[in-house]
């Protein structure tokens, strides 16, 4: 409408008869004309133009940083965890000689199944037959003794009731009587201390098991006991069940306790868990290492595992609250402590958190962050508290987004 008026204003003057001394001097029409036709410049120049500011909105650049982000979820309640181990019989023992001699001749050889209080050698000790033969006649003198020392205490007795002799030579007697009595006892325990070790010449199994090692020949000169190490005759194994012992770290030692499943696995045979339990456990964390000896039984009914085998054995660890999980590009590592940066409504929170597991591409989250919450991978320098983002779209709608625009221009 103000241009209309103004265009119709220029018109009015433009069709005025030009003259001298209107050109010389402006009458009040012209004033009022121009002056009118300046307003209406001026209105039309100061007037609101939304359709021109919205588009001039629509024009200018978003300068807020675009960040991908992930969801903060928490890891599966079931997890397992596999560790090396070395297969041990269940029980194990070498077997000494508890008498000297020589071998006379030896019964089983490694590798052979024996069963318990079988025998395994035989040992020749001629001293031992000798003092035995000893004892036995130092038992009959000192039961030779002993007879006529209680009957001489008893005929001293008798004359003491007919006053014949003194209540001294009663008591002598009596004590001399007592003193064979022990002499005796004596005699008959070193018999029957080299009948015991007479016994030690025929070598038996201590329990069942399997002979895995032999240093015996016949005729080698064999010691009593253990102090020399090398001096041991068989090595017996208990291998129908075997133990495998793991050391458990420090980060999952709560989730291991006693009657658990396991499995061990060989690369023997591949595919093929052996069934096992959880036993035992120290009970404390090894101060150097950090972790716990935990011992798991497997049974070998079969026999075919052997003792000394490597093995890993996998423990299926159940977790009541399981841990935040993320990806580790998401990590900010700065001097007061891991970091990360979540985003709330387009703005940037930093939340201080503390790790826990490491599992290489990933890390576990144990506090500071709460389960879904958005986070930044790969964070800039420009990614701080407070700051305005973009939150890119994920990138299956982004291929989504792609073939939806493909299928328009192929129509």
């Amino acid at each position: 409408m103000q241009e209309d008026f103004a265009v119709k204003i220029r018109e009015a003057l433009a069709a005025r008869p030009a003259s001298d001394s209107l050109r010389k001097r402006p009458t009040w029409v012209g004033i009022a004309a121009g002056g009118l036709g300046l307003i209406a410049l001026l209105g039309v120049g100061l007037a609101p133009r939304p359709h021109s500011s919205r588009a001039m909105a629509e024009v200018a650049p978003d300068r807020r940083p675009v960040v991908e982000v992930v969801a903060a979820v928490r890891e599966q309640a079931s997890s397992e965890l596999a560790l090396p181990g070395t297969m041990l019989p269940l029980q194990e023992t070498p077997i000494y000689a508890r008498t000297d001699g020589y071998v006379k001749r030896w019964l089983v050889d490694m590798g052979e199944a024996v069963r318990a209080g079988q025998l395994l050698a035989e040992i020749e000790a001629p001293e031992v037959d000798r003092e035995l033969k000893q004892a036995e006649a130092n038992t009959g003198q000192a039961e030779a003794n002993l007879r006529l020392a209680q009957s001489s205490a008893q005929r001293w007795q008798a004359l003491r009731e007919d006053k014949m002799v003194s209540q001294q030579a009663v008591d002598e007697r009596v004590g001399a009587w007592e003193a064979r009595k022990a002499d005796l006892a004596a005699a008959e325990a070193n018999v029957q201390r080299l009948q015991e070790l007479r016994s030690f010449q025929r070598v038996h199994a201590p329990f069942d098991g399997t002979i895995t090692a032999r240093n015996v020949e016949v005729g080698q000169l064999i010691s009593a006991g253990s102090g020399n190490a090398s001096a041991w005759l068989y090595r017996l194994s208990k291998t129908g069940t075997l133990r495998v012992y793991v050391n458990v770290p420090q980060t999952h030692a709560r989730l291991v306790h006693p009657g658990m499943p396991a499995d061990v696995l060989l690369r023997e045979y591949p595919g093929k868990p052996y069934p096992g339990t959880v036993l035992r456990s120290a009970g404390a964390l090894d101060p150097q290492s950090k972790t716990l000896l935990t011992e798991v039984q497997v049974p070998n009914d079969r026999g075919e595992l052997l003792a000394g085998m490597y093995a890993q054995v996998r423990l299926k660890l159940d977790q009541t609250e399981p841990a935040i999980v993320l990806p580790a590009n998401t990590l900010i590592l700065r001097a007061d402590g891991p970091q990360v940066a979540a985003v709330e409504g387009g703005t940037v929170r930093m939340r201080k958190v503390v790790l826990g597991r490491d599992f290489g591409q990933r890390i576990e989250v144990v506090s500071g962050l709460a389960e879904g919450e958005l986070v930044v991978t790969n964070p800039a320098d420009t990614v701080r508290e407070g700051v305005q983002v973009n939150v890119a779209a994920p990138a299956a709608d982004k291929r989504k987004g792609a073939a939806s625009a493909s299928a328009a221009r192929n129509s």
